[in-house]
């Protein structure tokens, strides 16, 4: 068995103690059972492959890529199993843990400073040029995530489980927007099931642009870009709810401490979300939502301290 035939098939779990009586079934599909702890390891392995079959991305060849550092290190993570280098660009914004991690699985960190400013559009678009500078380099790709189409196809089987693993039996599914890739691509695979279906978006309420609000600074890693993602298709999604940093985090530490599911804070986000839909449907509703990735990459920051 090849490492990246363990990507997937990750836990369906119900929440039994934060849910209020009254509201919906609530299930959160385990994404931290990946191998590198998230569901990023999903998006990486397909789009590789995709750049592979498309000839962008020849033996030997670099990968280039900015990322708030989960992405990075699941991109890492293929690049070392497949025998690719990779150039990742990160801020300092994030984790250290992600830096360090990334690092571990052979990557080339170049962290642009933050000073403190939290998440915010500058951080990104800033991230992004540099990126955009080094793939110019002979040899290699960069993978381009706000604007790589395949990327969306990774999060089919997501979809696929989801549906297997209720039975057919969901009414709503609930998650975050960074690149927008997993909510669309999770549901297309969910819609090709069943009509009707749910589907509910989470930002950051500081930075709540698919709200149409302005852009600002939180502290939610991995979504909440400022922007409008590129592949976004407000079309695809039935609601939008903004969840704060600070309620994020609480919802982040419950998990934890109450249901037992060790997660980083876009899960606390998604939770926090789907609560309130499972509340609005009822007590004959099921609820999906995803534990995103590990705690265990948070650690340094302000979440578990």
């Amino acid at each position: 068995m090849d490492i990246l035939d363990s990507i997937g098939n990750t836990p369906l779990v119900e929440l039994r103690r934060i849910v209020p009586s009254g509201s919906g079934r609530l299930f959160v599909k385990l994404e931290m059972a990946n191998p590198t702890g998230s569901m990023k390891d999903r998006m990486a392995h397909a789009a590789i492959e995709a750049a592979e079959r498309k000839n962008q991305l020849s033996p030997g060849g670099t990968v280039v890529e900015y990322t708030g550092g989960t992405t990075g290190i699941s991109l890492a993570f293929v690049c070392a199993a497949k025998g690719y280098k990779i150039e990742i660009v990160f801020s300092d914004a994030f984790s250290h843990e992600k830096a360090l991690t990334m690092k571990a699985f052979g990557a080339h960190v170049t962290i642009m400073r933050n000073e403190g400013k939290g998440i915010t559009e500058n951080t990104i678009k800033q991230m992004i040029e540099k990126a955009r500078e080094i793939s110019q380099r002979p040899g290699h790709w960069w993978t381009d995530q706000l604007n790589n189409r395949d990327a969306a196809v990774g999060y089919h089987s997501l979809g696929e489980e989801i549906w297997n693993q209720t039975e057919g039996n969901i009414d709503a599914f609930v998650h975050s927007v960074g690149t927008a890739h997993s909510i669309h691509g999770t549901t297309e695979a969910l819609s090709s099931h069943k009509s009707g279906i749910h589907v509910v978006a989470v930002e950051p309420k500081e930075s709540a642009v698919l709200s149409g609000q302005a852009p600002g600074s939180h502290s939610i890693e991995g979504i909440g870009i400022g922007f409008v993602p590129p592949l976004w298709q407000r079309d695809k999604v039935n609601e939008v709810i903004p969840v704060s940093t600070h309620e994020a985090e609480l919802m982040t530490r419950r998990l934890a401490t109450e249901e037992g599911i060790f997660a980083g804070t876009s899960s606390g986000a998604n939770v926090f979300a789907a609560l309130r839909v499972a509340a609005q449907l009822g007590p004959k509703a099921t609820v999906v939502t995803l534990a995103v990735d590990s705690g265990v990459r948070y650690l340094s920051t302000e979440l578990f301290r």
